[in-house]
């Protein structure tokens, strides 16, 4: 019995003395740290990304003193703002993107028929994905625009560099998540007509 006591006592002693590093997630930079890319990209894995993502958009930013680059004034806390809400919603497509191909049927081979129905669910899943992804792509263009306006040209943050070429390169066209959402769309559509002209000959 004494031996119990001793290791129970011994047990509360070291939760009790163990340092707590937890805290709450409460800001749109805490949210958007907990977006990751995994090596295989499970429907799972973006639908968790989506949640954090989704959840950072609708936060708070955090005092610019915790900002995810240096801020020293007012004028580089506002493009800051706009560009973090321009890269999240880029963020949000690729994750839409992902979810989508995974429901999306490249091809309607004539052995699929017994399938036909299940297929066609499943295009409709893709096609709600790939819509979701060109709302985003609205909502992206918008912040772009923002962040690019004629008075932020001689402002760099320096360690959101890479947010500065999203912007530039949606302002040059290199970047055009539009395009290929639409293009995806229309292929979709196609498969989707090849499926619904099968014949059930099973």
């Amino acid at each position: 019995m004494k031996t119990f006591f001793k290791t129970a006592f011994l047990f509360i002693f070291i939760t009790i003395s163990l340092p707590v590093n937890s805290y709450f997630v409460t800001y749109k930079e805490q949210y958007y740290r907990l977006f990751h890319i995994h090596y295989i990209q499970y429907p799972d894995d973006s639908m968790e990304n989506i949640y954090w993502l989704e959840q950072a958009m609708k936060a708070d930013f955090a005092n610019p003193l915790y900002a995810l680059t240096l801020i020293e004034d007012e004028i580089q806390w506002e493009k800051y703002r706009n560009l973090f809400n321009m890269h999240v919603n880029l963020k949000l497509i690729e994750q839409y993107l992902f979810l989508g191909n995974k429901w999306n049927k490249r091809n309607a081979y004539f052995y699929n028929a017994p399938w036909k129905e299940q297929n066609l669910e499943s295009l409709e899943t893709a096609e709600t994905c790939y819509r979701t992804a060109l709302y985003y792509w609205d909502e992206a263009l918008k912040w772009q625009e923002k962040a690019t306006e004629r008075r932020f040209r001689w402002i760099n943050l320096q360690k959101i560099q890479f947010w500065e070429d999203e912007a530039f390169r949606i302002e040059n066209g290199s970047l055009d998540y539009g395009k290929t959402i639409r293009r995806e769309l229309a292929l979709l559509q196609k498969v989707r007509e090849k499926f619904q002209a099968m014949e059930n000959w099973y």
